[in-house]
């Protein structure tokens, strides 16, 4: 457990470098002396015991980073004995919540399969920030424990019942259409990217909140395994196609904190959930496939199926007059090319609300990066024989152009924002374990709140 109720636990010292001779002046000679015999100089993530006058253990002190607050605390739990810990600092509830859930973040384990072989250390957590901390952690939690399932156990029924589990919580209403219902209500897209599978594809829709507020759509990919169909992915680039419904798991998460907040507004969430298989009715190359909005596509590449997916989502989701949607995915690999994989690409038909998201996320260290629907490369994506091919004809500004495809199933009047995110870190750092991992989720729940409370 990350987090207790309790009202004590053994201190920690926040020291920065700057202030550490000053802070240290103030302490008994004991603890002065322990301290230089220990060369603890309050270096960011660096931590010291601290005895009391008889030689016991009074608490901890420990190194300040000189920037930012939410991996302040990160790099303790692991050099912390299991116990109560509270945090001794002169910092602004915002501060002591980034720097709570970064603590809470640095004590995940993903034990579905392995149990943790040791207690962690429990952070006592103030009254003012106790549930902020808590809901945070258990939607970035839930983010991280959806992708890190590996497609056995997460496949698209699976995924439906992890849309059941939010809606049971939360009194929200459900709806699944699945196999050849898709084609029977309309969905030809999410049907030919899934058919190819013996686990059928699905829309998981859900919906929450009062018909009278305004309309927020999610929209999120959820494509459970990606072989890349017929254009066969290599074996490494496979490797981490579990993690094709990260998507999927930052709606279901961003639900979530909506929920939990009770934001005045009508939720609906909308998840196209399939896996992108091989076999003898795999969707192919050259094929036109027919899509919600009834423009016709032609698959210049079966492994850019997300964007084929979401198309009818993103369709659905304009048929109810939204206030604004946004689609989260992982969509594209030249996404992290140009960005690499710690920062997603925002992109919006509103220039101003991708700049506020992405100001969110600044302020919440959650950060992403605008980039342009830049219109001129809609023509990579026309067709000789449908009205729009999947894939751009040249391999550059690939994710630009996945923008402008998913651009054409948005109604012109509906704000609308794609984030284009990896979900995943690649290597492990205080608080972010190699891993699924949510990207950008806290900076689009704060523009949320800014925009709707």
């Amino acid at each position: 457990m990350s987090f207790t109720d309790q009202k004590d636990g053994i201190p920690l010292y926040a020291v920065s470098a700057a202030t550490f001779e000053q802070w240290m002046a103030n302490l008994s000679g004991v603890q002065q002396k322990w301290l230089k015999a220990m060369g603890f100089r309050a270096k960011a993530g660096e931590l010291c015991s601290l005895p009391d006058s008889n030689g016991e253990l009074h608490g901890y002190a420990f190194g300040m980073a000189e920037q930012g607050w939410l991996y302040q605390l990160a790099p303790l739990p692991a050099k912390l004995i299991a116990g109560n810990y509270r945090l001794v600092a002169d910092w602004s509830p915002s501060q002591r919540l980034q720097a709570s859930l970064g603590w809470g973040l640095a004590c995940y384990k993903f034990s579905l399969y392995v149990k943790p072989q040791q207690e962690m250390p429990s952070l006592v957590l103030e009254e003012d920030i106790a549930a902020g901390a808590r809901q945070l952690l258990s939607a970035q939690s839930l983010v991280r424990d959806l992708i890190n399932t590996p497609t056995e156990d997460m496949g698209p029924a699976h995924l439906a019942n992890a849309m059941q589990a939010q809606a049971d919580e939360f009194d929200a209403e459900m709806l699944v259409v699945k196999g050849v219902g898709l084609l029977n209500e309309n969905f030809p897209a999410i049907h030919a990217v899934g058919r190819a599978s013996d686990r059928e594809p699905r829309l998981l829709k859900m919906e929450w909140g009062d018909s009278d507020l305004p309309l927020l759509a999610l929209c999120g990919k959820g494509v459970c395994f990606d072989t890349g169909g017929l254009n066969l992915k290599p074996g490494a680039g496979m490797a981490l196609m579990k993690k094709d419904m990260g998507g999927a798991a930052h709606v279901l998460a961003l639900a979530r904190l909506i929920m939990q907040a009770q934001l005045p507004v009508r939720l609906l969430v909308l998840i196209p959930a399939v896996e992108n298989s091989v076999s003898g009715n795999a969707y192919r190359p050259g094929d036109v496939i027919s899509t919600r909005k009834g423009l016709s596509v032609e698959i210049g590449n079966t492994d850019a199926e997300g964007r084929i997916v979401l198309a009818d989502a993103l369709t659905y989701a304009a048929e109810f007059e939204p206030d604004l949607v946004i689609d989260f995915a992982t969509l594209t690999g030249a996404a992290r090319i140009a960005l690499g994989t710690d920062l997603p690409p925002v992109f919006s038909n509103d220039i101003s609300i991708a700049n506020e998201i992405m100001a969110a996320g600044e302020v919440e260290e959650d950060p992403l990066w605008v980039l342009p629907l830049y219109q001129p490369y809609k023509d990579l994506l026309k067709s000789q024989i449908a009205d729009l091919n999947n894939m751009g004809k040249t391999p550059f500004g690939g994710c630009i152009t996945a923008a402008l495809f998913l651009e054409h199933f948005i109604k012109p009047e509906n704000d609308w924002v794609h984030i284009d995110t990896f979900g995943w870190n690649q290597t492990a750092r205080p608080g972010r374990p190699v891993g699924g991992e949510a990207l950008g989720l806290r900076a689009v729940f704060q523009y949320l709140k800014d925009r709707y409370t």
